[in-house]
């Protein structure tokens, strides 16, 4: 007990290395490490972090660890702000994963990103050339007959300026019939681009429900029939146009073979993929695209991380 002590004093206050432990007392570095280690079992140790005043209510440490605990992540990080779907909303998302990006980020790296206002977020927030990368490449396609502005041509050159990377476009509709689909897949430029990004060493992403209110809805990539068919298959959400159901099964329908993106299967298989998403129409999706494994970083806020964990605890 008493070297536990002596060790401990000396580890947490006097700031010894594990090695000088071992030389001051005369045991093995091993031993130093079980003494350290005891001392914090038996109670002996108490350790506190205080939050400044001007940080409170805008770090949550221990939110964060639970929801990486809870879904095996990487990192979580939760915004304070209420995501709603406004401007300001995803802002605070952008800006946050912007900021994760920056310190997970490589030089040699290709970073992937589907299309949505949570990317573009995200490139609004890159001010400085403080992280690198080689190549960014789009996931999923994003033609379509309508007028519609996916926001696609704002992230990929804002990413490629402030990460000094090379733009990878992936210059096809999101939803094609079967033989269309399959002719673009034989395609050199298209199908090295599919490539590139099925090989992204970090993808970030947001999350579409299962509504009228989607991004997908409004660009008139899918309709209505579209719509029923998926709840009819228990869809809860989409990446990059891929459907998935509550516990992150990929769903069957007409659209897989008509879809020109990324499969999930590569998603889930990034181990730096980020989903950046929040707000209560989308807690669904949230969930079902963790319980998929889709994510082993999350950026998202206050209230939809609440809720999360509250949905994990209801489930043992």
């Amino acid at each position: 007990m008493r070297l536990a002590v002596r060790a401990a004093t000396m580890y947490h206050l006097e700031g010894a290395t594990q090695a000088e432990i071992a030389a001051k007392l005369g045991v093995s570095r091993p031993t130093a490490g079980r003494l350290v280690a005891k001392a914090r079992t038996l109670g002996l140790v108490t350790i506190e972090v205080h939050v400044p005043d001007e940080l409170q209510g805008t770090v949550h440490a221990e939110i964060e660890r639970d929801l990486e605990q809870a879904f095996g992540l990487t990192e979580a990080l939760v915004v304070p702000d209420v995501v709603d779907g406004t401007d300001i909303g995803y802002g605070s998302l952008g800006r946050a994963a912007a900021a994760l990006l920056s310190r997970r980020l490589q030089p040699s790296d290709t970073l992937g990103f589907t299309w949505g206002p949570e990317t573009v977020a995200v490139a609004q927030s890159l001010k400085t050339r403080s992280a690198k990368c080689a190549q960014v490449v789009q996931l999923d396609g994003s033609m379509t007959s309508a007028d519609y502005q996916t926001g696609v041509e704002f992230t990929l050159g804002r990413c490629a300026q402030y990460l000094q990377a090379k733009p990878v476009r992936l210059n096809a509709p999101l939803y094609a019939d079967h033989a269309t689909v399959t002719a673009l897949q034989q395609d050199s430029v298209i199908s090295r681009a599919l490539q590139t990004g099925t090989e992204a060493d970090a993808m970030m992403y947001g999350l579409g429900p299962v509504s009228t209110s989607t991004t997908l809805f409004e660009g008139s990539f899918i309709d209505a029939s579209v719509l029923d068919e998926l709840q009819g298959l228990g869809a809860v959400g989409e990446i990059g146009g891929r459907f998935f159901d509550a516990d992150g099964r990929e769903t069957g329908g007409s659209l897989p073979a008509r879809t020109v993106s990324v499969s999930l299967d590569a998603i889930a298989k990034c181990t730096r993929a980020v989903l950046i998403s929040g707000g209560k129409k989308k807690h669904e999706a949230i969930l079902g695209a963790l319980r998929g494994g889709f994510a082993s970083m999350l950026v998202t806020d206050i209230e939809s991380a609440r809720w999360l964990i509250a949905q994990k605890e209801g489930s043992t």
